[in-house]
């Protein structure tokens, strides 16, 4: 699917990794900062028709890559549930990082299932992160549950109906307050309808590390919720920064919040 507004001059590469192919494309110089998306958006969508902008952290002195995960976008992907667990995506996305920067250690900017792949990640090899941005972490731990039978129902209303009907759900959803006003909100549907069911239901298979891992996280992290949204709530991001040592929390209550989310990362990186 092509994303309104996204770049046409953008020069996409693709890497095998695994039993897949994942896309990216990359801005700036310098060590790498990857950056990992939501679900069922892509890696540019958010920035092209939502009220983010991670070019900062291009800007500041980062190799900033974007790529598409599994089943998303350009990438690729076959209609196997388990394939988009949490930790499978996660061994994606280290897959890639030792592709692009076998030797250095990479900082990490993730967005909802960006921020579980990341976690998930961070957990399996500690050593090949030196910081991470996490924003919107999902629902986890005891409030997974509700949020796991909404999946399975969008993957059956999809296999019923199909994705446009899955979308318009979406459309009608509440607007957390700091989303409202902006354009392009909620993001766009960037999976083939032929995947969408078993994304779904890996993705609700699936929750985070368990606590006592992610408490063993020994890295400078910055934990950036919304306010209002119960798929994405800030008990659970409070929870994770209270677990991860010197790990810092700030919590947007706005859209002007969100739009500095970039500037912020940047800051945060170049520390």
């Amino acid at each position: 699917m092509s994303i309104e507004g996204e770049s046409t001059e953008r020069r996409w590469n693709e890497t095998a990794i695994r039993d897949t192919v994942l896309a990216w494309t990359e801005t700036g110089s310098g060590p790498i900062a990857i950056w990992a998306h939501p679900l069922c958006s892509s890696s540019l969508s958010p920035e092209a028709v939502g009220p983010y902008d991670w070019e900062p952290v291009a800007a500041a002195g980062h190799r900033l890559i974007r790529y598409d995960a599994r089943g998303h976008g350009r990438s690729g992907g076959q209609p196997n549930p388990a394939d988009f667990s949490f930790e499978n995506l996660a061994r994606d996305l280290l897959a890639l990082i030792d592709v692009l920067s076998p030797e250095a250690p990479v900082a990490g900017i993730g967005m909802s299932l960006g921020t579980a792949t990341l976690l998930h990640a961070a957990v399996l090899a500690p050593d090949r992160f030196e910081k991470l941005v996490l924003t919107a972490p999902p629902t986890a731990w005891e409030t997974r549950a509700p949020q796991s039978k909404l999946y399975a129902s969008l993957a059956e209303l999809v296999e019923e109906r199909g994705s446009a009907a899955m979308e318009s759900l979406l459309r009608d959803a509440p607007v957390p307050a700091p989303h409202q006003g902006a354009p392009g909100m909620p993001l766009p549907v960037d999976v083939d309808e032929r995947l969408l069911p078993s994304l779904l239901r890996g993705v609700g298979d699936s929750d985070l590390p368990p606590r006592e891992f992610i408490a063993r996280l020994r890295l400078p992290v910055l934990i950036l919720p919304w306010a209002d949204d119960p798929t994405h709530p800030v008990s659970t991001a409070t929870e994770m920064a209270s677990l991860i040592p010197g790990s810092k929390l700030e919590i947007a209550q706005t859209i002007g919040d969100l739009r500095r989310w970039g500037r912020h990362a940047a800051s945060f990186l170049a520390i």
